[in-house]
């Protein structure tokens, strides 16, 4: 069957490989849409840790059910696939936190991805998804991420006030379900064109150079009830806090390597609380599912781009080096 490689940094191939094996508690099923995520893009660009070449890539996917295997599904059942593989038995997944358990890998990054025309997963890993289009049951994964931030931070209640820095996929998935659980978002953002794009979605927008400005400073107040940082940018991430006010909370959505730097003093007189947020849990896909069918996401939107399998290696490097105008790039099977 086909499947697209990253075969060595700036390597992209159509190949073909083996089916694979079918094992006990897992189900066969037929991908039909992926979504090409920043992670793909760095693993491309060779800039993600810890990744072994080669190796298929993709993992935000959607997918028909072909063979149940004995679990519960029918074939040609609709689903979203969750692609973090657990072991289970780790405190982390004792407690229903699976999305950082001890030994989490996450297919197309540390095992085989779902860029390809079958994939086979446990069957905890599929949610069905009736009443979503496939096109945007593959666009599931990305968002739980902001939904997943959302449900972590307590202190943000209806009306609180949001700060979202970085309007990536991410960060817009940050965005929406905050909007959804009922605060009042304000983004900050560098590039001209997610600024741009971010405002054409509905936020206050703010570029860095309009930070000292009195629109902003009106909206700040004396800070943000909640701060969600989503560039995986350090001088952003420790410059975010700042924007949190005394008894507020910072949460840490982007993840990059380095050291965060935050000054004990500040840290202590806001009395903050402090947070990261990795991944998500299957509470946070059915949440994202139920509000694209509610029409609280407008994934018309956020497919920017489109692509299919034979063109994935002449069209994902374009992208890769020049992400101007994409918010989300999808591949049909």
């Amino acid at each position: 069957m086909r499947a697209i490689s990253c075969t060595a940094p700036e390597q992209l191939a159509l190949i073909d490989i083996d089916r694979p094996e079918l094992k006990p508690g897992w189900v066969r099923v037929a991908i039909r849409h992926i979504g090409i995520c920043g992670t793909d893009y760095h693993i491309f660009e060779g800039n993600f840790p810890y990744f072994e070449y080669p190796r298929v890539i993709g993992h935000e996917l959607s997918g028909i059910v072909v063979d149940p295997n004995g679990e519960a599904f029918a074939a040609g059942d609709p689903v979203v696939i969750n692609p973090y593989l657990n072991c289970g038995h780790c405190p982390a997944c004792l407690e229903g936190r699976a999305n950082c358990c001890e030994t989490l890998k996450v297919i197309g990054v540390h095992a085989p991805g779902g860029m390809a025309e079958e994939i086979v997963m446990p069957a905890g890993n599929l949610y069905k998804a009736e009443g979503l289009s496939l096109r945007d049951a593959a666009m599931v994964e990305f968002l739980a991420i902001g939904a997943h931030a959302i449900r972590r931070t307590a202190e943000l209640k209806p009306g609180s006030r949001a700060l979202v820095v970085g309007s990536g996929p991410i960060g817009l998935g940050v965005a929406f379900f905050a909007k959804i659980a009922g605060a009042d978002v304000t983004v900050i953002d560098a590039a001209p064109d997610k600024i741009a794009a971010t405002r054409a979605l509905g936020f206050t927008t703010f570029s860095p150079a309009e930070l000292e400005g009195s629109e902003f400073a009106r909206i700040k107040s004396t800070g943000f009830d909640a701060v969600f940082d989503s560039t995986g940018s350090i001088k952003a991430m420790n410059a975010s806090l700042f924007h949190t006010r005394n008894g507020g909370s910072y949460t840490l959505v982007g993840v990059i390597k380095g050291d965060l730097v935050f000054p004990d003093s500040e840290v202590h007189r806001r009395e903050l609380t402090i947070r990261a947020s990795r991944n998500a849990i299957r509470a946070d896909f059915e949440h994202v599912m139920e509000s694209i069918r509610l029409g609280k996401v407008p994934t018309d939107k956020l497919a920017t781009h489109a692509t299919t399998m034979d063109r994935v290696p002449e069209d994902m490097p374009i992208w890769a080096h020049d992400r101007t105008g994409v918010i989300k790039a999808i591949v049909t099977v």
